[in-house]
């Protein structure tokens, strides 16, 4: 629909006031704003968009998994640098039927494999490079991991998604940007033509320096239109125009999360130059109040998925097998996300063997088992009748008699738009009517949660939204209370008490006694991401303090601006010192900022 036809429709609207909510236009993915729209048209058009049907299967599944698994599994990094040997990828018991089928029982819906990490190491045998399973122990060459988590995903009816790096830290042509392009649809074209149906394709954003010195260039929307020809069906998430990152790798979604949303995909040439313009990146709170669509010109369907991981990294590291998320900190990430109009993309990474490890088995089976024991009983009678429900109209829901309830959920009918910006929750008790919870946006589904009252009827009331909101189903339930454990910090065995900080920059300590150390561990404070974060350095010892000796380390904190929990660095050898140095510099090559409380030393006793 052109401009004119847009301002035509919209003056018709205004002109019919109320009648024409009888019959609704809707705009598919993508809707732009006529040039001198008024803020009451744009709230018009804004509630009349719609997800594609895929994308709306999207968002159906809520639990997705991520599987992290490559040569970083061997080699205990994060990020590889694309030197590993292939011969180091050996997994001694790979079954992905074990993989699929436990993620499976746990309620997930779809996989999505690192086919490709940073390291340019493929998981099957690509005619693209050597850096793969053809040229690694495991089968003597002839194994295709692919191959086999897409056999598992058939016997076990589960969906299948690919990640893809486009960044690649092996590919002799990383950096000759035309070449490359090349070399990288020709590795997507073998995923998604050999493979069978690919329900999501995934890439971040990630890029980096050639061999040649320059700046890879992606063509991005050469990839996205190779996905369209071979994959229509597939949606496009993160560098892509169907499914957003919502900002952070801790599983932490918005409170206030909107689909119609006036972030432009960055795939998009012009999204750099609009999303500047309204002041606004993946990471920001508001991405579609009205105060963003009275800015902005255009608005996309371009929901939210939340990543994050199990364990602290994304790769299996036999260390973390004691610090698997709680089912408590589960729990709260899933109300965090699908509880807030996301989908959940949680990361379950395969260990050595090429199993899933049996902590996280245990832990995703007590996570599908709260889940059932809560939503399994819902308390409210006739939930399930459609409301469309005007501004500032209520309705009042029928509890069984005496019920404990302390999560309310509710759901909007997406495929006629998101609509609601403010609602209320109240409780009739033995006291009479009480608020017990209030929200914003709700989307596919939002979750809220509240200390647990007993009442007979919930009153729903909805406050503010873009023409008439249509709530298609309204629950609540009973969430038994998790504790949280109590969780040892272990990344520092020599107690501060006797440090002495020498310098600041570069960060020299005095450990006080000479003593083995075999590894170090760089802990930003308060897991925050800072612009003056250390990511490459170099690590340094000495016994007096005089004589300094490098340490041989991979020399990168890998990830650590969008997953800065501890990292910790083995030393190989072990080496023995009383004095430490750590010379850092930030993701963007200044002098990093590292304070003497974000370092620890793991002493051999």
């Amino acid at each position: 629909m052109n401009k004119l036809l847009i301002s035509l429709f919209l003056s018709s609207v205004i002109a019919l006031g109320g009648q024409a909510q009888k019959k609704e236009n809707y705009y598919v993915k993508y809707v732009e704003f006529p040039q001198h729209a008024t803020l009451e048209q744009k709230i018009d058009l804004a509630a009349r968009l719609t997800p594609t049907p895929q994308q709306y299967a999207w968002q159906q599944m809520e639990l997705t998994a991520f599987l992290h698994f490559g040569i970083n599994t061997f080699t205990g990094r994060e990020w590889g640098d694309g030197k590993e040997n292939p011969k180091f990828f050996n997994p001694s018991q790979l079954d992905a039927g074990q993989w699929v089928c436990s993620l499976k029982k746990a309620g997930f819906k779809m996989v999505i494999l690192t086919a490709k990490h940073h390291d340019g190491f493929c998981l099957w045998p690509t005619a693209t490079t050597k850096h793969s399973v053809a040229s690694s122990s495991w089968k003597n060459g002839q194994g295709d991991v692919v191959k086999e988590l897409r056999e598992a995903c058939n016997k076990y009816d589960m969906k299948f998604g690919v990640y893809l790096s486009p960044w690649d830290r092996n590919a002799e042509c990383y950096g000759d940007s035309p070449r490359y392009n090349e070399f990288f649809i020709q590795q997507l074209t073998e995923l998604l033509t050999n493979y069978g149906e690919v329900h999501e394709v995934w890439f971040d954003g990630a890029n980096g320096e050639g061999p040649n010195g320059k700046k890879q260039v992606y063509d991005w929307e050469a990839f996205y239109n190779t996905i369209q020809r071979l994959q229509p069906k597939a949606v496009m998430a993160i560098m892509g125009d169907d499914v957003r990152w919502v900002g952070n790798e801790k599983g932490l979604g918005r409170e206030t999360e909107w689909s119609a949303t006036v972030l432009a995909p960055g795939i998009y040439k012009r999204s750099d130059e609009s999303n500047n313009r309204l002041g606004i990146s993946s990471l920001s709170t508001d991405l579609g109040s009205r105060d963003m669509l009275e800015k902005a010109t255009e608005l996309f369907w371009y929901p939210s998925e939340v990543d994050v991981s199990i364990r602290p990294g994304w790769f299996y590291h036999a260390e973390e097998d004691n610090k698997v998320k709680s089912l408590k900190h589960l729990t709260d990430i899933y109300f965090q996300s699908v509880g807030y109009n996301s989908v959940l993309l949680l990361n379950i990474p395969p260990d050595r063997r090429g199993l899933i490890h049996e902590a996280d088995v245990k832990r995703l089976m007590e996570f599908a088992a709260y889940r059932k024991q809560v939503f399994s009983d819902n308390k409210i009678k006739k939930g399930r009748k459609y409301w469309n429900a005007a501004p500032g109209s209520e309705k009042v829901y029928a509890l069984r008699p005496k019920s404990q309830i302390n999560v309310v959920m509710i759901q909007e009918d997406i495929t006629k738009g998101q609509r609601v910006e403010n609602f209320t929750v109240e409780a009739l008790t033995d006291n009479g009517w009480k608020e017990v919870g209030k929200g914003t946006t709700i989307g596919y589904k939002r979750l809220l949660r509240f200390p647990t009252v007993q009442a007979n009827q919930l009153r729903i009331k909805i406050d503010k939204c873009r023409l008439n909101s249509n709530i298609s189903q309204v629950a609540a339930y009973y969430a038994e209370p998790l504790l949280e454990g109590v969780q040892r910090e272990d990344w520092n065995t020599l107690p501060r008490s006797e440090w002495k900080m020498l310098s600041a920059s570069p960060l020299t300590i005095d450990l006080g006694k000479e003593v083995v150390l075999s590894a170090f561990t760089y802990a930003p404070q308060n897991a925050e991401a800072k612009p003056t974060m250390a990511y490459r350095y170099k690590f340094y010892v000495s016994v007096d303090g005089k004589k300094w000796q490098e340490v041989s380390t991979n020399g990168e904190f890998s990830n650590i601006m969008h997953n800065p929990l501890p990292q910790t660095i083995s030393l190989g050898e072990k080496v023995s010192a009383r004095f430490i140095r750590l010379e850092a510099t930030t993701p963007t090559s200044t002098m990093a900022k590292v304070e003497m409380n974000e370092i620890g030393v793991t002493i051999n006793k």
